[in-house]
């Protein structure tokens, strides 16, 4: 991570960072797998050919437990969207196509990283703290976090096989939703709008809300289909079922608990809960985890920021209701999208490590591992995200861009001598044109090759640029999608990385640990266009002309138009600030004047960078757990938000001027 909130051992690091069916296997369910999974001999002129062998599992398994094969399908794409992962385990603690969880192999051994060192706060006003935090004991884990072993019991198979097999996962994942229907009271019907209670069941959510929006996006994949080859490789196809209306009354009879939204800000379509972080005094002069506030009426809400946990959920659910820790608005879980509300978007959450952006976002924490590529989310949790962002968009009139839509690797330091502590989460691996995608903005071309903007828009699973430091220092990150595109000073692949001043401020090289965000675009990101050579684009980014190799049939940036800042006449260089802080005239008595000091980097005349929000600087002045001194103060100057390097950052609209991209 140097990423997330939320991890408890970097030093000087920030101050944030079902009920289950009794597993009795009947004799139906037992036996018929014994020929459903590839035996580990298995001759492979026997086997189906090599690239539909997922297809012929799911049409096995579906046949030997009687699952209807579009409900087995359904379900394996919301946990996976069919891929295998190599064998790796989930976010959440889930292996293969359908997502088997097995917490006491995966959750207890996933890495934690925390480099980031800035006080999430972001701002000096108050000093930071780091609780210790235990990491929960395996017997205290919920049983969604255990139905693989269920699984192994049901089919006889060792969980070994259930981990690494594809297709002993897929008949491991029938048998559970075959023994979920059973224990229903339902028959394996060949209907699948009789499965509704079931699918709810299996995505392990012991609330009714998560369960029914689990289910709902099943049935709305079964109902729309889909078609895609895994990162194995494999062709799966689902066909689309249009006119299919399960049977949601079963979802009465499941078992699940009445949701208790009470209090929280999500919308209908998801399963959420309130889950307070405590907001109350400890010691002398200290306060937590966040801040009252009243927005947007005296502040606006401009941006929301992704983070990943870089922890369990039930570790990150302890540490956001710790008042000596830091704090966010809203946790997502993995293994079925179920949302924790912490705070109320009217108060400002510690989250962000820039007190000015914190002022002005909503934090999103994604149960995840920044450095294990193979901790992938799950599509239910891409979703459910999906549509708070939406929600949270509307109500508050959040543009749905990446300039307003942050990864916490994209908000600035506050100020020069914090850039190197800054957070990465939610790293290369975030797949965000899937997330935009179902956010309803996908991102490709919008304008013509003379539009002077580009969007970074690379194929996320063929992208696969070397990183390094997901296990050790220097060593190798399994090859893996990514969001992001390297940049270099030359259109060269063996020239020289962009180095990052303010990331090393000796000047030292940058590097291609995935840590390391000085050399790097994400998927996006717009950038003005510099110069063109062959397959090659040069961007602005940092003060610098950068390249990155872009060819016509697999472009990795599409071309854009919009508005661009640049330096007004007369000016050679224009200062680039990490927030957006009024001038010193615009405090009121008893409002210390905060800094407006520059970041090392500069806007040169002739560059160009695109332009996000023009807007007045402010300060939310809170300093102590008393509210009654707190003070919004806003001033007369006014700021572009830039696209200036990997992270935004801020520039006085009277040094510039905006003009179109094209001009």
């Amino acid at each position: 991570m140097r990423g997330s909130a939320t991890d408890p051992n970097a030093a000087d690091g920030p101050r944030r960072s079902r009920r289950t069916a009794v597993a009795v296997a009947s004799t139906a369910l037992l036996l018929p797998l014994i020929g459903a999974a590839p035996s580990d001999g298995a001759d492979s002129a026997a086997q189906p050919s090599s690239a539909t062998r997922l297809q012929s599992a799911f049409a096995s398994a579906a046949a030997d437990y009687h699952v209807p094969r579009s409900v087995l399908l359904g379900v394996s794409y919301l946990q996976s969207r069919w891929d295998e992962h190599n064998g790796a385990a989930s976010a959440g603690g889930g292996y293969g196509p359908m997502h088997l969880t097995d917490a006491r192999t995966a959750i207890a051994e996933a890495p934690h990283h925390g480099e980031g060192t800035e006080d999430a706060r972001g701002d000096d006003s108050r000093p930071a703290l780091l609780p210790e935090v235990k990491v929960p004991e395996n017997a205290q884990l919920p049983a969604r976090l255990k139905t693989l072993p269920r699984a192994a019991k049901l089919t006889g198979l060792p969980a070994e096989r259930l981990r690494s097999d594809p297709a002993a996962n897929v008949a491991g994942g029938a048998a559970l939703l075959a023994a979920a229907q059973k224990e229903l009271g339902r028959p394996l019907s060949d209907d699948p709008a009789a499965w509704y209670g079931a699918v709810a069941r299996f995505s392990g959510a012991d609330d009714r809300a998560t369960a029914a929006a689990y289910a709902d996006d099943v049935y709305d994949v079964i109902g729309d289909g889909e078609r895609r080859t895994t990162d194995a490789g494999q062709r799966v196809t689902l066909a689309a079922e249009p006119d299919l209306a399960p049977d949601t009354a079963q979802l009465r009879g499941a078992g699940l608990r009445a949701a208790s939204p009470s209090g929280t800000e999500c919308p209908a379509s998801v399963g959420c809960e309130w889950v307070p972080a405590p907001y109350e005094e400890f010691g002398d002069g200290d306060y937590g985890n966040h801040d009252l506030g009243d927005r947007p009426d005296s502040s606006s809400i401009d941006y929301i920021v992704i983070h990943d946990t870089e922890g369990s959920w039930e570790t990150t659910l302890k540490l956001v209701q710790d008042p000596t820790y830091v704090s966010w608005n809203y946790t997502l879980r993995s293994t079925d999208g179920h949302i924790a509300q912490h705070v109320k978007n009217k108060d400002v959450a510690w989250h962000a490590g820039n007190w000015f952006v914190n002022s002005k976002s909503i934090g999103l924490e994604h149960e995840g591992f920044l450095t294990s590529p193979d901790a992938w989310y799950t599509e239910a949790m891409y979703r459910s995200s999906a549509r708070l962002v939406k929600y949270l968009s509307r109500k508050y009139g959040i543009p749905l861009d990446r300039q307003h839509i942050l990864g916490h690797d994209n908000v600035q330091a506050p100020t020069a001598s914090g850039i190197p502590g800054m957070h990465t989460d939610p790293g290369p691996y975030w797949d965000w044109q899937h997330y935009f995608t179902l956010l309803g903005r996908p991102f490709h071309r919008t304008a013509g090759p003379g539009g002077g903007l580009v969007t970074v828009a690379p194929d996320y699973a063929s992208n696969q640029p070397l990183y390094t430091g997901c296990t050790a220092a220097g060593e190798p990150c399994p090859a893996h999608g990514s969001s992001e595109v390297r940049l270099h000073t030359q259109p060269d692949e063996s020239a020289p990385l962009i180095k990052d001043i303010g990331l090393r401020p000796g000047g030292g090289d940058s590097t291609i640990d995935v840590n390391d965000v000085g050399s790097r675009v994400s998927t996006g990101q717009r950038y003005a266009v510099a110069e063109r050579a062959g397959d090659w684009t040069a961007i602005w980014y940092l003060g610098q002309k950068a390249w990155f190799e872009n060819p016509r049939k697999h472009p990795t940036a599409v071309d854009a138009a919009g508005l661009v800042v640049t330096p007004r006449d007369g000016l050679t260089e224009v200062p680039v600030y990490g927030r957006a802080y009024p001038e010193k005239e615009a405090y009121p008595a008893g409002v210390p004047v905060q800094s407006v000091s520059p970041l090392p980097y500069k806007l040169l005349a002739g560059q160009r960078y695109a332009a996000g929000d023009r807007m007045p600087g402010e300060y939310f002045y809170a300093p102590t757990f008393d509210t009654s001194v707190h003070r919004v103060v806003t001033g007369k100057d006014m700021y572009y938000e830039i696209q200036f390097g990997h992270r935004v950052a801020y520039v006085r609209a009277a040094d510039v001027r905006l003009v179109p991209s094209t001009s």
